[in-house]
């Protein structure tokens, strides 16, 4: 007569090697990797024997052990730096699984207690509802003085005033500069079509905001872009001029 074994069943390796660290209550990260090593393939080859389908989950974790197992058999070489562990993955792997098992369990006590919690939908009559009781104006105003009134108006004043940034309040209005490229590019176009030259310095030293700057030079660099003007500089620190249409190499191009 064959004796029947009821095996534990786990919900995957990572639960497995859970059971088994609790089992043997040994240090999640010292783990005493040929013990568990073992102890996991008997659980595997046990699960054979019972003919349980074994899924690729649990073999590929073996082929895992057996690998770890094999690389902290291997003599260590005498070197300056400090080698990793090889169980380091494995451990972070299992703290991350241990964590998330601890929440579920949490989430399943929760989601038991509010089983058992019952709920009544209100039906308070429409009238009592509705019901507002009375103020007796007699009754509140009856302590208040002109004394108190103007107390509470100096305290309302004053909180005001605290909300008011005292530098900020003097910046004045701040309003957004609106500069279209398009439009300074048709601008400075025409611009160059009815001077054929002009000053770069002069051009940018003609603009009134930080803005309107920064758009000019962007427009000078696209009109160039597309052969609409060309400039030169015959010495290094010398003014940068600017002519109407493509240069002369670039036409014939």
């Amino acid at each position: 007569m064959d004796l029947t074994v009821k095996l534990q069943v786990f919900e995957g390796p990572l639960d497995l090697l859970l059971h088994l660290l609790e089992k043997n209550k040994v240090n999640i990260y010292d783990i005493p990797i040929v013990e568990i090593t073992n102890q996991y393939i008997e659980y595997i080859n046990e699960m054979k024997r019972q003919d349980l389908n074994i899924v690729s989950e649990f073999l590929v974790m073996a082929a895992t052990l057996l690998d770890i197992k094999s690389r902290m058999l291997l003599p260590k070489e005498e070197t300056t730096q400090e080698e990793e562990d090889p169980r380091a993955e494995l451990v972070q792997k299992l703290l991350e699984y241990k964590m998330y098992k601890c929440m579920s369990y949490e989430l399943k006590d929760k989601q038991v207690d509010a089983q058992k919690v019952l709920f009544k939908i209100p039906t308070i009559p429409k009238e009592v509802k509705q019901y507002e009781e009375p103020v007796d104006l007699t009754q509140l105003m009856s302590n208040l003085t002109l004394k108190k009134l103007n107390g509470i108006f100096k305290s309302i004043i004053r909180r005001q005033e605290d909300k008011v940034d005292p530098i900020r309040s003097k910046f004045g209005k701040i309003e957004r500069e609106e500069v279209s490229l398009e439009e300074c590019m048709s601008n400075l176009e025409r611009y160059a079509l009815s001077h054929k030259q002009f000053s770069f310095r002069a051009l940018l030293e003609a603009q009134s905001t930080k803005m309107e700057i920064i758009v000019t030079f962007l427009s000078i660099l696209e009109l160039m872009k597309i052969g609409k003007i060309h400039i030169s500089q015959e010495y290094i620190f010398d003014d940068i001029m600017i002519y109407a249409g493509a240069a002369k190499h670039q036409e014939s191009a």
